[in-house]
C-alpha cells in the first residue's frame, strides 16, 4: 500500500523549513494545487496540529487531516537533514515528515490503513537514522517500502 503513495515527485529529500508553518507549507506546495485548495489543505493541517503536534518524537512527524479539497489518498515525504521545530512529543527536531491527506469519503479505509502503516514504519525507522544518509530519491524511497514490507 505504501509503495503506491510513495512517489518521488511527493518526496524531498533537503527541507528548506525551520519551523512547523512553514515545514506544512513545505509539504503541502509539493502537491501543486491550485492556491485556494492549497490554502484550504493547509488550513485543515494547521487545525489538526491545533490539537495536538503529530511530532511523535525520535525526529519524525506525521501530519495528517480529511480535506474536502481531496478527492483521493495523497503521502508527501520530506526529509531535513538540519531538522525542523515541530513541537515534537520528546522536544527534539523533526528530520523525517511523511504527510498523508484524504477525502472525507474513503470507502477502502485507505487514509486509516496507510496512517497504521506509516506508524509502523515510524517505529522501525528510529532505530537508526540511515535514512538521512540516502542521497539519491530513488534509493530513499526503495529504502522505505523495503523497511516498510519486512515483517
Amino acid at each position: 500500500m505504501l509503495k503506491e503513495l510513495l512517489k518521488k515527485e511527493h518526496l524531498i529529500m533537503n527541507m528548506q523549513a525551520r519551523q512547523k508553518d512553514e515545514a506544512l507549507e513545505e509539504l503541502v506546495k509539493v502537491l501543486k494545487f491550485p492556491p485556494d485548495k492549497e490554502r484550504l489543505l493547509l488550513e485543515t493541517l494547521k487545525k489538526r496540529e491545533s490539537i495536538g503536534s503529530t511530532g511523535i518524537g525520535k525526529g519524525i512527524a506525521i501530519p495528517h487531516a480529511r480535506s474536502v479539497v481531496l478527492d483521493k489518498v495523497y503521502l508527501v515525504v520530506g526529509r531535513s537533514k538540519e531538522g525542523v521545530d515541530f513541537d515534537a512529543l520528546d522536544g527534539k527536531p523533526v528530520h523525517l515528515f511523511f504527510m498523508l491527506a484524504a477525502p472525507p469519503q474513503d470507502p477502502g479505509t485507505q487514509y486509516l490503513i496507510a496512517l497504521g502503516k506509516i506508524a509502523a514504519l515510524a517505529r522501525k525507522l528510529v532505530k537508526n537514522q540511515d535514512y538521512l544518509n540516502i542521497d539519491d530519491p530513488d534509493e530513499f524511497i526503495e529504502y522505505l517500502v523495503k523497511l516498510a514490507e519486512e515483517e
